[in-house]
């Protein structure tokens, strides 16, 4: 279809890498210095360089060591690229009940350089900024060749961008994650930081590696307001269904379709009658209640207390519970809350109950 419509200008497509010309296929990742284009007629581009990652519900705070990110950039155009962007450079936030999918906080800060308020972070925003003037430097070099490779041994690696003007710009880095090294590059000898890249501009003079900081990391105060106990409105919610709005069905409704995500929340309720003379009631075996759902949290109550409660995680969200219940002569309510923590793009919740 793109190609049909001859548009004149190049299409970028991120990560397809049999994109037809002249649809440019793209890298994304933590890493793209190792990535080549389908063909030698198209730039290397890197479309997101991923400073942090998703804010998940139950998991650590992300975080991506700005040496790290450095060190990626700067690999990067050491080995011939030629664009790349960062995701996130401006952290944000994912207003009311809208996230990035299940399990995926309102906080879209992704570590990023300025922050998911605005405020600059340290040192990750000024060491990129460092970088970013330090590859400028090189930019006649760059534009106007490709680089020449030179191992100075074991992991240890020169390109070297030359125009037959004599404009000269290079890269030095040690990709080993241990040990620093001392190189000798053009008769002189440099110190290399484990996982580091160092750019020199006129081949010879150091002005950047990415191994060493010297921005202050951030210590910024962010006022906040004080938010007193009696500003907060609560509702107590009684167990079960009490709303006029309920209806009856035979068996267990999907719960997306059921609320039109109008809610997070949806009860289902059932009961059980017990006779009296059931075996289990003399012999001391219990009654196990198991329940299955497809996410996200799930709250079970048996005659109005709380039974059991299970959830899910990001990397699974699906909740199984297996509870032993006390079930008594006459009338026994069950009743669970189902709630949803984030939607999938073809989300379908729909507990489903055995009683053993």
């Amino acid at each position: 279809m793109a190609t049909s419509l001859d548009t004149g200008v190049p299409w970028v497509m991120c990560q397809q890498a049999d994109a037809p010309d002249p649809i440019i296929n793209t890298c994304n990742g933590f890493y793209c210095d190792q990535f080549t284009p389908n063909s030698n007629k198209k730039p290397k581009m890197w479309t997101e360089n991923w400073s942090g990652w998703f804010l998940s519900f139950g998991g650590g705070v992300p975080y991506r060591p700005v040496e790290d990110l450095a060190f990626a950039v700067a690999r990067f155009f050491q080995r011939g690229g030629t664009f790349q962007n960062y995701y996130m450079y401006h952290g944000g936030t994912n207003f009311g009940r809208t996230t990035g999918g299940p399990f995926i906080a309102t906080s879209y800060d992704y570590d990023a350089p300025i922050d998911e308020y605005g405020i600059l972070r340290q040192p990750k925003w000024g060491h990129l900024r460092d970088l970013h003037k330090a590859i400028k430097l090189c930019e006649g070099a760059l534009v106007a060749t490709d680089p020449t490779y030179t191992s100075l041994g074991q992991n240890l690696e020169a390109h070297v961008y030359k125009t037959a003007s004599g404009s000269c710009a290079a890269f030095l880095a040690n990709v080993g994650t241990q040990s620093d090294a001392t190189v000798t590059f053009n008769g002189k000898t440099y110190h290399l930081p484990a996982w580091s890249v160092s750019i020199l501009p006129d081949c010879q003079n150091v002005v950047f590696n990415t191994a060493q900081t010297y921005s202050q990391a951030s210590d910024q105060p962010i006022n906040t307001s004080e938010i007193s106990e009696s500003s907060w409105n609560f509702i107590k919610e009684p167990v079960g269904i009490t709303k006029s709005s309920a209806f009856t069905k035979v068996g267990l409704l999907e719960q997306i379709n059921t609320t039109a995500d109008a809610s997070d929340y949806l009860w289902y309720s059932t009961s059980i009658d017990i006779n009296g003379d059931e075996p289990f009631l003399f012999n001391g075996t219990q009654t196990t209640l198991h329940i299955e759902s497809l996410g996200h949290v799930l709250h079970a109550f048996v005659n109005g207390q709380l039974s059991g409660s299970g959830m899910g995680n990001s990397g699974n969200a699906k909740v199984t519970l297996d509870n032993s219940i006390m079930l008594a002569p006459g009338k026994n309510k069950i009743d669970l809350l189902s709630v949803t923590v984030g939607l999938q793009v073809v989300p379908v919740y729909r507990p489903t109950v055995w009683f053993i």
